[in-house]
């Protein structure tokens, strides 16, 4: 951090958001450039608070993370374990100033720029080490697990197909956007879905499914040349996931579990699930015992047992709690801060759609990477990581926060503010 006449000055400050992007496979250790973003927003009120206020970026952060918190405040009225739910509401009360200082560092389209082309470049290393594993069976941080990669991750933190696919519109659409243009982006594509397919992770594959399919929509520019584009896709899928079943004991054994849902019964739907019936059908039980405001933010584990039926795979005999979390994110909202909640997230979403609409063509053609992979990390039909946990709310809240800085930069407080 620089400081010149008189006041702190962005540059090289987009180094902030990308060293949180980088220490996220090391557990905690991101919540270090967490405490820089607010060190940096209480440096900014002491010293230039105007500043921060006129800035229309910091006003919608300030609106969207207000709709955020009050969800998870109003949860605690009946919260089945209150200590829990309030933890997690102050911890919460970080994400503001993340939100605040990603969004006024990219006020200035140059950080955006430099942040961007470093997301993409670090997207790549991740891709990389992630097939070096599936080739020789380690990568820098150690071993694969027998049935899934790990990646950058390591051993037992098996999440590196989720962030592949949702951090994968930065280096599609750097690839796109280069001087090979279309031809780099299909290689781009096809490299990625190789540490995609065998990380093992079905919500990942659909989640890279829906961000292929945008890309696919927004270079076709018809509809003909969409459906084309979109069977030669599907061509290349199968073949890979083929050439995948044959070559990899990972992807094979993901694979049977998944046809066990052509069985035709319950069970094997459920077992091909993961046995996410049971946690749907238990968060759906939870929503109608606690519809107004839920059972309280990362109470679901608690809240578990009470509703689980006769052998529930998630409760053992005497257990006090079972699975960690709805693992879909509209019942995830409704179970645990209920129809308030709900209400809430659908206003910050109604609010995130008007920043767009206000936003210049230039911005959101800046934003796009950024629109994509908020767009996939919450689609509501996929199943989805705990948005309400540390872990995932810090990288939400991330995406989020440079999305309302990249989409403000062109925007007048006098005309659009929040």
């Amino acid at each position: 951090m620089g400081m010149g006449k008189g006041h702190l000055c962005r540059a090289d400050l987009w180094i902030l958001p990308f060293a949180l992007l980088v220490l996220l496979p090391f557990g905690r250790t991101a919540e270090l450039a967490t405490f820089a973003l607010i060190a940096l927003c209480a440096a900014m009120l002491v010293r230039r608070p105007h500043e921060l206020i006129r800035s229309s970026g910091v006003r919608w952060a300030m609106v969207l993370w207000g709709c955020y918190e009050l969800a998870a405040l109003a949860s605690t009225l009946h919260a089945v374990m209150p200590l829990r739910t309030w933890e997690t509401v102050a911890a919460m009360t970080r994400y503001l100033p993340l939100a605040v200082g990603i969004a006024w560092i990219l006020h200035e389209a140059r950080q955006w720029s430099y942040l961007s082309r470093a997301i993409a470049w670090l997207v790549l290393f991740w891709t990389l080490d992630a097939w070096m594993q599936a080739l020789t069976g380690w990568s820098i941080r150690g071993h694969a697990e027998p049935h899934r990669l790990t990646g950058i991750f390591g051993a037992g933190n098996p999440k590196i197909g989720q962030v592949l696919a949702t951090l994968s519109p930065f280096l599609l659409d750097r690839a796109r956007t280069s001087r090979w243009g279309r031809p780099l982006l299909a290689v781009t594509a096809l490299l990625m879905l190789g540490p995609i397919l065998l990380s093992g992770s079905r919500a990942s594959w659909l989640t890279y499914a829906l961000v292929l399919a945008v890309f696919l929509w927004h270079e076709a520019g018809s509809f003909q040349r969409f459906a084309l584009w979109a069977g030669v896709a599907l061509v290349a899928g199968a073949l890979s996931m083929g050439l995948a079943w044959r070559t990899s004991s990972r992807f094979d054994a993901r694979m049977e579990r998944t046809l066990l849902a052509l069985q035709g019964s319950e069970r094997g739907l459920n077992t091909a699930l993961s046995f996410r019936l049971s946690i749907w059908g238990d968060a759906i039980r939870m929503v109608a015992a606690n519809p107004w405001t839920g059972v309280g933010v990362r109470g679901f584990r608690y809240a578990y047992p009470r509703f689980a039926i006769a052998g529930d795979p998630f409760v053992k005999p005497g257990a006090r709690e079972g699975a960690f979390y709805a693992h879909q994110i509209v019942l995830e909202v409704l179970s645990e801060s209920g129809v308030v909640g709900l209400a809430l997230w659908l206003f910050g979403t109604a609010v995130a759609i008007r920043l767009w609409r206000r936003a210049s063509l230039r911005a959101r053609e800046r934003a796009w990477p950024a629109s994509v992979a908020l767009f996939a990390a919450t689609f509501p039909f996929n199943t989805a990581l705990a948005f309400y946990s540390a872990w995932w709310g810090l990288v939400f809240w991330w995406l989020l926060a440079i999305w309302i800085g990249v989409l403000s930069s062109d925007v007048r407080i006098g005309d659009h503010g929040a």
